[in-house]
């Protein structure tokens, strides 16, 4: 297989590599530059891609594109496929025979369930691990040996991977222009993402940094590090500071000027105040 410019290990089984890039923050510039087609108005590439990064001028920054190689477990790759500006080939377990790989959470212990939010983990452990995290092991292994038999069998590749358990691993070579790319990154590198795919999001974007680093420096300013306020939020930080907020509570606020903030949203609010120092 082609080497790899740069890998990550991520996980127990899993990798990142990057194998190919094309293009570069001058790539973009020079992309968004034909627009008016004059070179005497050529400006400094680091001001100018912070500018379309800012007013989301997004098509030059699709000029730039970054090839991988991932392997991760199946419940991972159903999440991340959701990108679907992407292209990309995976493993085909019709054709293969799929590896004894998969993922377990003997590292870091089972996650509880989040009561905040429905599809979501706390980061809070469970009780009595090392018993569940057996059954889980047993469970993974009884699924191959399964898989193992049945192809032994005679039965057809595409039926016995079946029953083989959503921890097992697969790869594949995914390929997407950059202003997709941070986009996904955006999305995954949130701490409300699911940790493990957090881990590869991780991964590529210390990959990506060195090959656009004006880009990455406006992504950050602008996008990673900022903040989003809704026009409830704005209406509540002026009431703030026509001091409403000392004599009524932020839910006070919220029922009597008939915002229609829910309590997630509420709390979501607090947490941008707390930021903001307000």
């Amino acid at each position: 297989m082609k080497e790899a410019l740069k890998r990550t290990e991520v996980l127990n089984e899993g990798y990142v590599e990057l194998l190919d890039v094309m293009g570069s923050d001058e790539t973009i510039c020079d992309a968004a530059r034909v627009s008016y087609n004059d070179a005497s108005k050529r400006s400094n590439d680091r001001n100018l891609i912070r500018y379309m990064w800012s007013a989301s001028h997004s098509s030059p920054f699709e000029q730039v594109v970054f090839q991988f190689r991932c392997k991760m477990p199946i419940f991972i790759a159903r999440q991340w496929v959701r990108h679907r500006t992407a292209r990309l080939n995976e493993i085909s377990g019709r054709y293969s025979e799929l590896p004894e790989e998969f993922y377990d959470y003997c590292e870091q212990g089972l996650p509880l369930q989040s009561q905040s939010n429905n599809q979501g983990s706390e980061v809070e452990r469970v009780d009595s691990e090392p018993g569940w995290l057996l059954a889980i092991k047993g469970h993974n292994q009884d699924g191959f040996q399964l898989y193992h038999e049945l192809l032994e069998a005679g039965v057809s590749k595409e039926i016995a991977r079946c029953h083989l358990p959503l921890s097992t691993y697969t790869q594949w070579y995914w390929q997407m222009d950059l202003h997709n790319l941070l986009h996904f990154l955006e999305l995954r590198m949130d701490s409300h993402a699911q940790a493990e795919i957090r881990a590869y999001a991780n991964a590529i974007y210390d990959m990506i940094k060195g090959y656009v680093p004006h880009v990455i420096e406006a992504f950050e300013d602008y996008t990673l590090n900022s903040m989003k306020l809704s026009r409830m939020e704005i209406e509540a930080i002026g009431a703030m500071s026509n001091g409403l907020y000392g004599t009524y509570t932020l839910e006070e606020l919220n029922k009597n000027l008939r915002w229609g903030m829910s309590t997630r949203e509420l709390d979501a609010f607090n947490k941008k105040l707390a930021r903001l120092g307000l």
